[in-house]
């Protein structure tokens, strides 16, 4: 679509970062692959005269309106002026904090950015953090015998990406390249099969991968990195490491990041402690 009448237009308004209603508006554009979209995000607005500037601007685009306003009065301003300009608009917070009200009898702190506190919760997430890139690509073999998760693929398997995003959920992780050549760590056979993943990929994808990593790099493609026998070859390795090891394995090859960590925690039966603290925790 070039006719910027056909262009969709959804602002995000928050009185915090943004992140909820943000996720809610990716996750719902990425359904119409098809349409072009603009998304405009008034995070932190706290003040009447700037939140009705941006409504202002949102009508001028006929935009649709996703919001997570904890103060009611600013949250009741953007319903009534979108009723009033025929605007849509969803509250993405407010239903659910008022069924827990009544569910629980307890009132809500109607504190923005709560999700965000630097809590234990927070730092342990940034423990984690450091954790993944402490022991990244088998760096520090003893790392695995205190991860809670173990990667293991032969290179552009989306180890370390992974790790980083799994850490982001309070784990830690490490994670070993696996190259046919290279020693196996001894530590490797200390770790609860339980803990580990194999990622694996087919091999004409791998074989794109490897081929679009030299050519961002300014190199030949077409090297020994990228051969699709030597691709075969180390994905063959892979298998029979992993069914010695008889851990979990999955094969990457149509998953995004997010898919593949969700995949990894329910087949681990982990939890995600990023956004709370269980009682045991306290």
């Amino acid at each position: 679509m070039n006719d910027e009448t056909n262009i969709l237009t959804i602002y995000v308004i928050s009185d915090s970062a943004g992140e909820t209603a943000t996720k809610l508006a990716q996750a719902t554009m990425a359904q119409f692959p098809t349409v072009e979209f603009n998304l405009y995000r008034k995070t932190f607005v706290n003040d009447k005269e700037v939140l009705i500037k941006g409504l202002a601007e949102a009508k001028k685009h006929d935009a649709m309106i996703l919001f997570t306003m904890i103060n009611e009065e600013l949250s009741t301003l953007i319903s009534d002026f979108c009723e009033e300009s025929g605007l849509f608009s969803f509250d993405v917070l407010s239903s659910t904090i008022s069924e827990i009200e009544r569910r629980s009898g307890v009132a809500a702190t109607r504190e923005p950015g709560a999700l965000h506190h630097l809590n234990k919760n927070y730092f342990k997430r940034i423990k984690a953090m450091e954790f993944a890139v402490k022991y990244d690509d088998g760096k520090d073999p003893r790392g695995f015998l205190e991860a809670d998760v173990v990667l293991l693929g032969v290179s552009r398997t989306s180890k370390t990406p992974l790790s980083l995003f799994l850490a982001n959920k309070n784990l830690k992780v490490a994670n070993l390249p696996l190259v046919p050549q290279a020693h196996i760590p001894k530590q490797l056979w200390e770790v609860d099969p339980s803990k580990i993943v194999g990622l694996t990929n087919d091999p004409d994808i791998l074989n794109s991968i490897r081929k679009e990593r030299m050519l961002a790099y300014g190199l030949n493609p077409d090297t020994a990195y990228s051969d699709i026998e030597k691709i075969k070859a180390e994905l063959a390795f892979a298998k029979d490491l992993y069914e010695k090891l008889g851990c979990v394995v999955i094969n990457v090859a149509s998953l995004s990041i997010e898919e593949t960590a969700s995949m990894i925690m329910n087949a681990l039966k982990l939890e995600d402690h990023s956004y709370y603290t269980t009682e045991e925790e306290e």
